[in-house]
């Protein structure tokens, strides 16, 4: 792909970001405020950031691997199950994922 293909590219993928964020300042409030659409918001919010997560702790690259990160997301789980403070969850996760790799786990 060519340097100017690529600044198209980029070019027209924010414009098209730019148009869905104005169309959605443009729908009426009414239909913002019922419970159906509140809550398949809150769903759709959730599931986005469930396989942000899960994309990162499992991949490098192109592969799948099992390193540091899973065992660190695990204890996060742990922690925000039992309702710990959102520092403490990830300072938890770090320190596992720190401690695995200093023990030889990539």
């Amino acid at each position: 792909m060519s340097p100017t293909a690529t600044w198209v590219a980029v070019i027209v993928g924010a414009a098209v970001v730019y148009g869905i964020k104005l169309v959605g300042h443009l729908v009426p409030e009414h239909w913002l405020a019922q419970p159906r659409v509140a809550r398949t918001a809150a769903l759709v919010t959730v599931a986005l950031l469930s396989a942000l997560v899960a994309v990162q702790a499992v991949a490098q690259g192109q592969e799948l691997v099992a390193d540091a990160r899973l065992p660190a997301l695990a204890v996060a789980a742990v922690a925000l199950a039992l309702r710990a403070p959102f520092v403490v969850v990830v300072v938890l996760a770090a320190a596992t994922a720190a401690g695995l790799r200093a023990l030889g786990m990539p």
